[in-house]
């Protein structure tokens, strides 16, 4: 029997890989392994759920056994690896040997963990799988007052999304705008008055230092001394890229696991790509760049060795009640901000001494422009 190829993630990484892969190779033995349920599902979806009124199966495509037939493929969920024997080309489930002739490394990203004082710790959910989602919803029924750790993309997309759900939000960060790491400050402006004209309130600046059970619900204390009162939190605070196992079994890390334009690791026949991969140096947790991935790697993995290659990969928030679409500067450009507009409607470009275009931020009407401002950006992986 040949050895399998074999992938560790059933996210939009490793699905859309098998997919992908099958296009090319029927025949190749193909083994997906995943912690979760299996299900098929969207991540970026998780976001928009109570809006849309829908519970975790409601945002679930496919079941683990529609997906095996689908693919020809075995799915082990609920499947925990201990190991990687890159030596032997096996890895370790508990004791039980499971040899592949190539593995793919896509288990994502865990959140990052909100240590804080006080005896309400079992309120905080993180929201990062179905499960989680899940968990959340359920935690969640029949309750009105969340509080959302972080308001990076994912915690004003979820505030975005929860007050849309009739719940009563607060954000709290440490941060003096909304999107730090990804928004020009006119269009971080934007965003928050737009989040606060439905109800949002932000308390930007101050960190949560204890989380505390009360009579009616939970009591967050900050550090400048006010107090919260809700009966829910979300931890939105960040994602880091999964490496342990891999660095366990020697596999060179950084941020993420570090893998060169045909995603390969430093070990031979072993790849890794979403999520928990730094591609040339990139760490890019977002759809887009993993699509490419899975297209190219498929490629590689059927015989054809396929660089991958990133255009521009503009972001698109889902805020909306501020439609927001943002294309950070990459790495190691430097150049001159420049902002038109007003209100709800800014457009912020970033341009060289040169007048070449290197990112932007778009939010309400002038997200209209972005298809003629695509084709001016520089490519990321060229």
């Amino acid at each position: 029997m040949n050895a399998p190829v074999v992938i560790v993630g059933t996210g939009l990484a490793g699905y859309n890989l098998a997919r992908e892969f099958r296009k090319l190779d029927s025949e190749t033995p193909l083994l997906l392994i995943t912690a979760d349920d299996g299900r098929s599902y969207s991540k970026p979806m998780l976001s928009t759920g109570f809006g849309k009124n829908k519970d975790a199966d409601g945002l679930s495509m496919a079941s683990p056994g529609a997906m095996a037939e689908q693919l020809n493929a075995q799915v082990r969920t609920h499947t925990r690896i201990s190991g990687i024997d890159p030596g032997h080309k096996q890895l370790w489930i508990g004791e039980e040997a499971v040899p592949y002739r190539d593995l793919i490394l896509a288990w994502g990203a865990q959140t990052v963990q909100v240590t804080v004082e006080g005896d309400a710790q079992d309120a905080i959910y993180p929201i990062n799988d179905l499960e989680d989602y899940a968990r959340f919803r359920t935690a969640a029924a029949g309750k009105r007052r969340v509080l959302i750790l972080g308001a990076g993309l994912i915690g004003c997309e979820f505030a975005n999304d929860l007050i849309a759900g009739g719940y009563d939000v607060d954000l709290v960060a440490p941060c003096e705008q909304v999107m730090p790491t990804l928004l020009h400050p006119a269009a971080a402006a934007a965003v928050q008055t737009a989040l606060e004209g439905i109800g949002a309130r932000l308390h930007l600046g101050p960190i949560l230092t204890r989380l505390q059970h009360s009579a009616d619900g939970v009591e967050a204390h900050l550090s400048d001394g006010s107090v919260l009162r809700c009966d829910v939190v979300v931890s939105a605070i960040g994602l880091r890229p999964r490496t342990d196992l891999a660095a366990a079994a020697g596999i060179r890390v950084n941020r993420g696991i570090e893998v060169d334009r045909l995603l390969k690791t430093s070990h031979a026949n072993i790849f890794a790509l979403g999520d928990c991969a730094q591609v040339e140096g990139l760490s890019l947790l977002y759809v887009m760049p993993l699509m490419s991935c899975a297209r190219a790697l498929a490629k590689t993995l059927a015989g054809n060795p396929t660089a991958v290659s990133y255009g521009a990969m503009p972001i698109t928030v889902k805020t909306p009640v501020c439609p927001l679409v943002v294309s950070p500067v990459p790495p190691g450009y430097e150049g001159v901000w420049s902002v038109e507009g007003s209100g709800p409607d800014i457009k912020a470009v970033c341009r060289d001494a040169d007048g070449k275009l290197l990112g932007y931020a778009l939010t309400g009407e002038a997200v209209r422009e972005k298809l003629a401002l695509n084709k001016e950006l520089p490519a990321l992986l060229a």
